[in-house]
């Protein structure tokens, strides 16, 4: 699967995960969102692991510029808050981070 597919399905699986635990938790839901969440968490974390990144912590680094750009759409397409000037440029040095992070010609 291309980088960015997989970070993408990555970040809307584990924001799924954490808003099932969030409903649960904060919005006075059912404890049944738990199965759902935990799913999803745990296919955010095999997703992961098909990052082309050699080391983990490189994946994980540039995965998070990905899943905060993703958390803002969430807000936006799911919990109906659009984001304003602000989130969008800071989403944007975010996605620039994970991209020198992740197609930059490391040493190692």
């Amino acid at each position: 699967m291309p980088t960015l597919v997989v970070y993408t399905c990555a970040a809307l699986a584990e924001i799924a995960g954490c808003f099932a635990f969030w409903s649960w938790l904060r919005s006075g839901n059912s404890a049944l969102w738990l199965f759902p969440g935990m799913v999803s968490l745990a296919a955010f974390a095999w997703l992961l692991t098909l990052s082309p990144a050699d080391q983990a912590g490189r994946a994980y680094a540039a995965y998070g510029g990905l899943y905060i750009v993703a958390s803002i759409l969430w807000m936006w397409a799911i919990e109906g808050h659009a984001p304003d000037a602000w989130d969008a440029l800071g989403g944007v040095v975010c996605l620039a981070g994970a991209a020198i992070i992740l197609w930059a010609p490391h040493t190692t």
